[in-house]
């Protein structure tokens, strides 16, 4: 479990700030947000985020991300004219999440060292690439999208009890999409709708199938499919074999430095 969570901060590599922000550097700051005298600075917010993360920020995903810290940070502060974080459980979870963050940080550093060849990436395309091909697969898919969750469960079961899809997309769906019966056309595994060839690819024809996103709830299924119209490329799935890489490295770290830990004159005790 621990391990897991580790895995995903570190993918992530950056924490939501929930706390005072603290500058212990000197020089200007530029201000970004304030809630009753906390202050969130650029300088701050920026070093959260890897170099490729914050690259690949947009304007609007920025905004919402220090949006993010001032409704956190506003939440932080009513629990604490409650005196919340003084109950026991509550400091029990903070000081665990300190270690966590602590932990993270240490494999991290060993991480930094590391670097992913372009050799690597293409040896391990090569060695995978009936996996990449079998990606080139495209559905037909039709889909209804419900904001609420439990009418999209409701849904969901008297879909799967029969009623017509057609007339379920046309009489609920709450997005323009429903003027067409919720049809979207072929959807590609690279494509911009690769959440719906995912969600689809896990289903069987005419099943239904449910894609929770922030928005609400997609209920779809894919009427048909065929193969794509091109073979399969290593420039395609660069990034993705780069993330599964970064992801085997970071376990083989984990289990490195804990080895490494315990071989030294640590002590500890299981009760």
């Amino acid at each position: 479990m621990v391990q897991r969570e580790l895995f995903h901060v570190l993918l992530e590599h950056r924490v939501h700030h929930a706390h005072r922000v603290v500058r212990d550097v000197a020089g200007p700051a530029t201000p970004l947000a304030q809630v009753n005298g906390e202050m969130l600075y650029l300088e701050d917010f920026r070093a959260t985020f890897s170099d490729e993360q914050w690259a690949a920020l947009t304007s609007e995903q920025k905004k919402q991300e220090i949006e993010d810290w001032v409704n956190v940070t506003l939440l932080a502060q009513a629990a604490e004219e409650q005196k919340l974080d003084q109950e026991s459980g509550v400091k029990q979870r903070i000081d665990y999440a300190t270690r966590k963050i602590k932990a993270n940080a240490l494999i991290a550093s060993r991480m930094s060292q590391m670097e992913i060849s372009e050799e690597a990436l293409f040896a391990y395309y090569r060695l995978h690439r009936s996996d990449f091909q079998g990606k080139l697969q495209e559905y037909d898919v039709q889909r209804i999208f419900l904001t609420d969750a439990n009418a999209a469960s409701i849904l969901f079961k008297r879909l799967q009890e029969g009623l017509n899809f057609d007339e379920a997309a046309l009489s609920y769906s709450q997005e323009p999409l429903k003027d067409k019966l919720g049809y979207m056309g072929y959807v590609t595994a690279n494509g911009p709708d690769s959440l719906f060839w995912r969600a689809a690819h896990e289903l069987k024809k005419d099943e239904i199938g449910r894609l929770a996103t922030a928005d609400g709830v997609y209920l779809l299924r894919y009427i048909n499919q065929r193969e794509g119209s091109k073979e399969a490329n290593f420039e395609d799935y660069k990034g993705e074999i780069r993330a599964i890489l970064l992801a085997e490295k970071l376990n083989q770290v984990y289990e490195d430095l804990l080895r490494e830990l315990k071989a030294k004159d640590n002590k500890i005790y299981y009760y």
